[in-house]
């Protein structure tokens, strides 16, 4: 008897059993292949159609634009150029009242037009009363008054105002002049002056002074040391280029920032910041029993933790009210203490306009009969004022302004924008703009003279924005920096040093979006 095995018939039959299978199995394969080689054309051609409808997008309005890149759009410079450079850049290439992006597909606006700039940030304000950029939802201390929308950020606004009046912040003119004199301190105790990182000096006395007024805690960075909260301020600054990839999803992509919950900053110091308030807070308000006027930006947080006004002040949480704490401190250390930096280094390599600034303050000090010059009498003192505003034009620390239309904007006779476009005005582009300020990078305070000043430079002159919507820290910088530069000048002469970069050749950072150097400067700190 043979093996079943060995039968050649079960063979053969086997053999057709396996031809069929296969046979089957390559029809199946053929088949998917087939229907999926379908589905990638018709998502091909899709995403072909949708590309060819963004791309043409302003060329269908007539708009001047620069052609998009594929997938970033016009943001194919990010992480290689800062943004205020690249404004600046896109104004000088166009010339025209507005230029066409797109935040990777979305279309988006630059306002480089005086007129237009105050139609979208002044008169026609309800239009744009919000901001583009967002933290998104999962981030705690992401809805401050830098970010939140309508009608969270009116109520915040309307309570935070009365913190910022001149009256309010002349009752912090001790902390100043402290800090302003720590300044002196330290820079007389350093014996080789000329490794001080000018910035990194500057944005130790701002953080004292900022932290101090929102955090009510007393810190000593300005003298050099290290504490708990200026490891955290410096840590803000501190842009890797994953945390640029972040920063620029929240600023130009919320979507995608939400979608990976992205967050301004990192969670440990925001359960630091959280921390700090709730312990401070609990002891203001066993102190401040029975009186309710705020006497500092604290007390203010704390009133409008506990107001009652019905609807508006329902769900404000104490991420919310830490979250605005931890913007004036971020928004306020960074900006002011850079413009600082950058006035000591730009004096150093003018020495005509640092005399003519310490001659003024001479002067001052002999009319005051007086040690120190406080708060009025810096406010007074025109070329001071001039030297600080000319800073401001050619270094504007955020070069610009977002807003995103909630509504369909009729721009001009020839362009209206549908609801939900992003506008940026081009504050830092209007600000080298020859037409308005002639020599855009030279270094000269006498733009800013009484004499010299037109009605044009409301709006081409931006440094702290306008409107409604305008940086409420403005008075509080003001005094933060001429308190500082007042004292510097008058107990220093800022001369350069070989081998470091003039004003015109600082390299500007990359990865962030602060218009600061990349890299420390250094000056020659002579005692007077």
């Amino acid at each position: 008897m043979q093996s079943v095995t060995k039968d050649p018939n079960l063979k053969v039959f086997n053999r057709l059993s396996l031809d069929i299978v296969s046979r089957e199995g390559y029809i199946k394969i053929g088949m998917f292949v087939a229907l999926f080689s379908v589905v990638v054309l018709c998502v091909l051609t899709w995403v072909y159609f949708q590309w060819s409808k963004v791309k043409n997008y302003w060329a269908e309005r007539g708009v001047p634009h620069v052609p998009p890149h594929p997938f970033f759009g016009s943001l194919d410079f990010l992480q290689r150029k800062n943004f205020g450079t690249w404004m600046i850049e896109m104004l000088r290439q166009f010339r025209t009242p507005y230029i066409g992006i797109w935040l990777f597909w979305r279309p988006a606006l630059i306002i480089n037009s005086p007129e237009i700039a105050r139609n979208v940030l002044v008169k026609d304000f309800g239009s744009f009363r919000n901001r583009f950029v967002s933290a998104g939802p999962g981030d705690p201390i992401g809805h401050n008054l830098l970010t939140t929308d309508d009608p969270l950020w009116s109520s915040i606004r309307r309570r935070l105002t009365s913190i910022f009046t001149a009256s309010k912040l002349r009752a912090l003119q001790n902390l100043f002049q402290t800090k302003s004199k720590e300044l002196v301190q330290r820079i007389d105790n350093t014996k080789d002056k000329t490794k001080i990182s000018v910035r990194m000096l500057c944005t130790d006395y701002t953080s004292d002074v900022v932290a101090t007024a929102s955090f009510g805690v007393t810190t000593n960075a300005t003298l050099g040391g290290e504490d708990a909260m200026r490891t955290v301020t410096k840590a803000f600054m501190e842009f890797t280029f994953l945390r640029g990839l972040s920063w620029s999803a929240i600023f130009f992509f919320p979507e995608v920032a939400e979608f990976f919950r992205f967050k301004m900053f990192p969670k440990w110091s925001t359960d630091f910041f959280k921390k700090i308030y709730l312990s401070v807070a609990k002891q203001r308000k066993e102190q401040n029993k029975g009186n309710s006027a705020p006497k500092d930006l604290l007390d203010a947080l704390i009133n409008l933790k506990e107001a009652g006004e019905g609807e508006e002040s329902e769900g404000l949480s104490d991420d919310t009210i830490v979250a605005q704490a931890v913007a004036f401190l971020f928004a306020g250390y960074e900006t002011s203490g850079s413009a600082l930096a950058y006035s000591l280094y730009e004096l150093a390599y003018h020495q005509d306009i640092q005399e003519k600034l310490y001659q003024e303050l001479i002067e001052a000090k002999a009319r005051s009969n007086s040690d120190s010059l406080d708060i009025n009498v810096l406010s007074d003192l025109t070329y001071l004022n001039c030297v600080i505003k000319e800073i401001l034009r050619k270094y504007s620390p955020m070069g610009w302004m977002d807003r995103v239309a909630l509504e369909d904007y009729k721009i001009d006779d020839k362009l209206t924008i549908p609801a939900g476009t992003p506008i940026y005005v081009n504050a830092i582009g209007m600000q080298y703009d020859e037409k308005y300020f002639p020599e855009p990078e030279k270094f000269d305070p006498n733009r800013f003279l009484p004499e010299n000043e037109t009605e044009d430079m409301q709006y081409t002159y931006l440094p702290f924005g306008e409107g409604p919507r305008n940086c409420i820290g403005k008075r509080f910088a003001q005094i933060s920096l001429r308190n500082a530069l007042s004292t510097l000048v008058l107990h220093y002469k800022f001369n350069p040093l070989p081998g470091e970069p003039k004003p015109n050749e600082i390299e500007i950072d990359k990865l962030g979006l602060f218009y600061v150097p990349a890299h420390n400067l250094h000056l020659d700190f002579e005692r007077r």
